[in-house]
């Protein structure tokens, strides 16, 4: 893919690229809000991925040796669309994890209601990115609803003290899910009960645990860039279908009762399941409620003000 410039000076660009990547950092620290479904709509997802995968086939040149097909395909990367999407990603990472954090531990309730709202609305906005083609596709998404629901039962809760191997295998799959228009890569941390453990390595900047997850994030995206790419073209309307019943599916983990999202306590230092599910008592309703409330409607604000 070759380099597509924008309108505007250097420092135009700059700018726009940064808003963009606070946008997706946002997205992508927040468990139930997809980075790729802010990239569709902010009209930048083909060239994302085609940058992606323009990166991925520049390492794979490296590997065979080919130094200068290598430096064919590097110089053809999207590099302005690339360069401040990632510092504003990065930014946004590091300033919100310390919040969420302490939130999680503190009112674990209500940031599940405040998820569940994110997820529910983004599963609203990834059915418009796609035509529904008859009851087989409704019925795809109803399959993988109900295995996702299932799966999650079986979760143990929050991993205290994940081993390297498990990081970069988490790291591989979260940076999927990234790119991926519709799931959001902490929310499948969070299926994973892993959500708390990455959380910890930003806000606590444990740079070895930090570089074995970005390994196996660097490895992950680059195999799955291409595979992703290919899917999308063979059949975008199913691959969408099954992404949409896995997000609905997965709204078991973020039921606010009785225990939220799954936590690490801080005061009891105890991992706290949130795969239970029970109905709420007198006066528990209102806070994740009302959070859940202000999630769906800031993201069909922002997905509203992105396509205008």
């Amino acid at each position: 893919m070759g380099v597509r410039e924008e309108g505007g000076g250097p420092g135009r660009r700059l700018a726009v690229g940064l808003a963009r990547g606070v946008f997706m950092g946002a997205a992508d620290v927040v468990p139930g809000v997809s980075g790729g479904t802010i990239a569709v709509v902010l009209g930048i997802y083909e060239r994302l991925l085609g940058a992606i995968r323009g990166v991925a086939g520049a390492a794979g040149r490296l590997l065979r040796g080919d130094w200068r097909g290598c430096g064919r395909r590097l110089a053809a990367v999207d590099w302005w669309l690339i360069v401040p999407l990632l510092a504003g990603i990065l930014a946004t990472i590091v300033l919100l994890a310390s919040v969420i954090e302490t939130q999680l531990e503190d009112r674990p309730e209500t940031m599940a209601g405040l998820f569940c709202g994110l997820v529910v609305a983004s599963a609203v906005s990834a059915c418009r990115l796609f035509e529904w083609r008859g009851v087989a596709q409704i019925a795809v998404t109803a399959v993988a609803a109900g295995a996702t629901f299932g799966l999650l039962g079986l979760q143990s809760g929050p991993v205290a003290d994940p081993s390297p191997p498990v990081l970069a295998g988490a790291g591989a799959i979260a940076v999927c899910a990234m790119i991926l228009p519709g799931i959001s890569g902490a929310f499948l941390l969070l299926m994973l009960g892993m959500y708390g453990a990455v959380i910890s390595i930003v806000t606590e900047t444990q740079y070895l645990d930090a570089a074995v997850f970005l390994a196996g994030a660097a490895v992950g995206l680059a195999l799955f860039s291409s595979l992703l790419g290919w899917l999308l073209d063979q059949d975008r309307n199913t691959v969408m279908s099954v992404l949409v019943g896995l997000m609905l599916g997965s709204l078991r983990v973020l039921w606010p009762w009785p225990n939220g999202v799954g936590v690490m306590s801080r005061h009891e230092h105890e991992v706290i399941s949130g795969t239970g599910l029970a109905w709420p008592g007198a006066g528990e309703w209102a806070a994740p409620t009302v959070a859940a409330v202000v999630g769906f409607a800031v993201v069909l604000l922002v997905t509203r003000l992105a396509k205008d």
